[in-house]
C-alpha cells in the first residue's frame, strides 16, 4: 500500500520535499523530526545510506516497499544499467506520468486521480496507477471529470512539462513520446545505491 500517513514528518526525516506544503516545511525546519533531531549529526554508514536511499525513492513515487522490490527484480532482468531501467520502470506509471503531465499538484494526488477514474488511456478508463505506459500511449482527463476543480487547478499551475512528454493543455492529453533517459528524469536521488541494497 502505498503511503498515507503525515508526509511533512517523512519529508524532514528524509530531507526529501515532494509536495508543495512540505518543501515549506522543510525550509523552516531543516533538521529531522524528533527531540534529538537538531543534535549532532553522524556520518551514515554504507548500509544506512543504502536504506535512506531506498526510502527516499519510495516516498517520491508514492509505492509500497512490495512494489519497490518487484520492480526492482524487473529493472534487473532487463538488458542494461539497472538503476537506469529502475527509473524508467518507475517514471512510465501511469500516475508519475499524470503528475509530470501537470494534472495533479503531487504525485499522491496523481495516485488518488487514477484510482478514482478520472484518466484514460487511449480512449480506455484506467483505475490502475501502476500500469506501464508505452511510448505513443496517450493520457487523458475523462471528458466527465474535466471539470474537475483540483484537475484544473493543478493544469493551470504545472510547470513546463519534460521533454519526454508532448502536453496539449487545451485537449487536457498528454502523450509520452519516448522512454525517458535517465538525466531527463526530474528526480535527484542515487539509485545505484538502491541498486546495491537489493542486489546483497
Amino acid at each position: 500500500m502505498a503511503y498515507r500517513g503525515p508526509k511533512a514528518k517523512v519529508a524532514r526525516s528524509l530531507d526529501l520535499a515532494v509536495t508543495p506544503k512540505t518543501q515549506k516545511v522543510l525550509e523552516r525546519r531543516k533538521f529531522p523530526p524528533g527531540q534529538h533531531g537538531m543534535g549532532r549529526k553522524r556520518s551514515a554508514g554504507v548500509y544506512k545510506q543504502q536504506l535512506v536511499e531506498k526510502q527516499r525513492l519510495k516516498f517520491t513515487y508514492n509505492i509500497s516497499e512490495s512494489q519497490l522490490s518487484k520492480i526492482y527484480d524487473e529493472a534487473n532482468r532487463r538488458d542494461g544499467s539497472s538503476g537506469d531501467n529502475l527509473m524508467q520502470l518507475l517514471e512510465t506509471r501511469l500516475d508519475a506520468l499524470v503528475y509530470r503531465s501537470g494534472f495533479a499538484r503531487t504525485i499522491f494526488a496523481a495516485r488518488q486521480y487514477v484510482a478514482h477514474g478520472h484518466f484514460q488511456v487511449n480512449g480506455q478508463r484506467s483505475f490502475s496507477p501502476n500500469r506501464k505506459i508505452k511510448p505513443n500511449d496517450v493520457i487523458a482527463v475523462r471528458e466527465k471529470s474535466q471539470n474537475h476543480p483540483q484537475i484544473k487547478e493543478a493544469i493551470e499551475g504545472a510547470p513546463e512539462a519534460p521533454s519526454y512528454l508532448a502536453v496539449e493543455k487545451n485537449k487536457l492529453e498528454a502523450k509520452l513520446v519516448q522512454v525517458p533517459l535517465r538525466d531527463q528524469i526530474p528526480v535527484k536521488l542515487n539509485e545505484q545505491l538502491v541498486v546495491e541494497y537489493y542486489s546483497k
